[in-house]
């Protein structure tokens, strides 16, 4: 199985080629993992200009050879190629995966809201440098390369289910690159925000019309979160079921995914 590394937003992490390519070699020796020099180019913020992260984006998932598409980090930046790439993925890339989580959320909901490829929430390349990072990329791998379902987030079933940061959520709603989500389940998750700014990123979900009909809200793990000044006094758990209610669906617990090791494969729609 070949496996394309790109990063389509912030600068990429040299020093996760090593371990993850000795990883891939001794668990996964079916995978012939190749990186894209573009993840290494540097561009102010950015891994590259943005026409040369589209560039190496669209040279990868274009190219039939390769099987599946892996990201390499997330960061900020890959909402800026979607207008270019997305429009020029051909048939090739109807027939790849695509996985990461983060920033990446707005790549893998622009190709699901075309149902190009199989685009799936799940660690990144860059993960394979957390504690017991191994334990994180392996549940990615497991699942490109095998099939392995014990990487999959354990509540999925059932129902269609979409994975997202609640930051990349809101920055598409009201945008072409939002994917129909009726009757899925959708999962949230986020890093780094104060938790004033998660409940009013939860106030916009709960009133999106695009997210109409949707089957109900899992949340992910909600990581690093920034002091609030003055004590916030609302628990997630309360914000959930308020926001939930007056979307008028079932809030349906917690889901283990997020910013962590503990993040797991949430295929996008049916499993």
């Amino acid at each position: 199985m070949k496996i394309g590394v790109v990063s389509p937003a912030s600068l990429g992490n040299p020093d996760m080629v090593a371990p993850a390519s000795a990883f891939a070699a001794v668990a996964y020796p079916e995978i012939d993992l190749v990186f894209h020099p573009q993840c290494f180019a540097v561009d102010g913020h950015f891994a590259g200009s943005d026409a040369l992260r589209a560039s190496a984006f669209l040279e990868f998932a274009n190219d039939a050879s390769f099987d599946a598409i892996w990201f390499g980090r997330g960061g900020y930046g890959s909402n800026r190629i979607l207008a270019e790439a997305i429009p020029k993925l051909g048939p090739a890339a109807r027939h790849k995966a695509y996985v990461g989580y983060s920033d990446m959320g707005f790549l893998l909901a622009a190709l699901y809201a075309r149902r190009i490829g199989r685009p799936t929430h799940g660690p990144m390349v860059t993960d394979i440098n957390r504690t017991k990072g191994d334990e994180t990329v392996a549940r990615t791998l497991g699942w490109l390369a095998r099939g392995d379902r014990q990487g999959l987030e354990p509540g999925l079933g059932g129902k269609p289910s979409v994975c997202l940061n609640l930051s990349i959520l809101t920055a598409i709603i009201g945008t072409p690159w939002l994917p129909d989500l009726k009757n899925h389940v959708l999962i949230v998750e986020e890093v780094s925000e104060a938790m004033y700014a998660i409940d009013r990123m939860l106030f916009h979900m709960a009133n999106a019309t695009q997210l109409r009909g949707i089957a109900g809200v899992r949340l992910g793990a909600v990581t690093a979160i920034k002091p609030n000044e003055p004590e916030w006094g609302e628990t997630l758990e309360y914000m959930m079921t308020r926001w939930c209610g007056e979307m008028g669906v079932p809030y349906l617990g917690r889901a283990e995914v997020g910013h962590s090791q503990a993040n797991h494969v949430v295929p996008f729609g049916m499993i």
